[in-house]
């Protein structure tokens, strides 16, 4: 077994990704012999055969889905891999963000002090 880093990927990574392909194209071949052989015997013995011929069909036009489907499952440790970096870099900036936060509110708090001692200085005047 390969050994896995903090982030969860291991070093192996490409082994398992090849290894998990091969087992989802072979799960879908053997779903869609399995449906074949399926509609072979439903065929062979259903009154309504009319109907039943149409199913190949239908599965046949859902073949760019089920393609594009596998190029979305290829891209998905990458993406998994992009968003975890974004995650990350995230994480490293909030205390960044809490500076700037506490900056923000001091400067809002200076001006507001401006503002009113310049407001009382008018009244005073008057």
């Amino acid at each position: 077994m390969a050994t896995s880093s903090a982030s969860g990927r291991g070093s192996g990574g490409g082994t398992r990704e090849g290894g998990a392909k091969a087992i989802v194209a072979d799960q879908i071949s053997q779903a869609v012999q399995s449906t074949s052989n399926l509609l072979h015997l439903m065929q062979q013995s259903s009154p309504s055969q009319a109907r039943l011929t149409m199913l190949p069909k239908k599965l046949l036009a859902k073949t760019a889905t089920i393609g594009n489907t596998g190029r979305v499952l290829e891209e998905m440790p990458r993406v998994i891999s992009a968003l975890d970096a974004h995650v990350e870099t995230s994480l490293q900036s909030v205390p960044h963000l809490q500076t700037v936060v506490q900056l923000l509110a001091n400067m809002e708090s200076n001006q507001l002090n401006s503002l009113s001692k310049v407001h009382f200085g008018r009244e005073a005047s008057d």
